[in-house]
């Protein structure tokens, strides 16, 4: 089995931060690769995603179920991954710290079984880590943009967005997407 457990600071208040990991839609759409999320119910759903290992790409189902929802202080969740003998759960916990802050810590756990097992983990062991900081890293910037909050460079405290400039930001996003970005050429 192996675990990884990342912690970051969100400057935005527990509650902030409960309305948007409540959303397990959310949690999905950060995950690499995701191409559905299909709700079952409150506590399942089922995650499609492509996966890449250097030339080997395919698709994977993951059944996701959230065993114990008690926010805004934590959530338990466990997976499957649907034909592949990996499993494995994890913890989301909040802790205000202050009115406008909240730590977040992320554990994540993943097992794999049969033969194949001791290689697949130790394949696995530093890239865990690796994907939990990224991901803790991207939660954070997801629940930061979605409360309006930016960080000017050189400022070490964030201030709110003009709706002018989310809007100039969310436009240029967009425009990116479908257009791509243009070369310096």
């Amino acid at each position: 089995m192996i675990e990884t457990q990342q912690s970051v600071v969100v400057d935005v208040g527990i509650d902030g931060v409960w309305n948007y990991v409540r959303d397990i839609r959310r949690w999905a759409n950060m995950m690499p690769g995701l191409q559905e999320c299909d709700i079952i119910d409150d506590n399942d759903s089922q995650w499609t995603l492509k996966v890449g290992v250097g030339g080997l790409v395919r698709t994977v189902r993951v059944l996701v179920h959230v065993d114990q929802w008690d926010g805004p202080e934590r959530v338990s969740f466990s997976y499957k991954l649907k034909g592949d003998p990996v499993e494995g759960g994890g913890n989301y916990l909040a802790v205000a710290k202050g009115a406008g802050q909240t730590e977040v810590t992320l554990t994540v756990r993943v097992a794999g079984s049969g033969p194949m097992a001791p290689m697949w983990e130790a394949m696995g062991k530093p890239l865990l880590p690796q994907f939990a900081k990224a991901f803790a890293g991207q939660l954070k910037a997801k629940i930061e943009e979605g409360a309006g909050m930016t960080l000017p460079k050189g400022a070490g405290a964030p201030q709110r967005q003009s709706l002018v400039a989310t809007i100039a930001a969310k436009l240029r996003a967009i425009w990116q997407t479908l257009f791509g970005r243009r070369s310096k050429a």
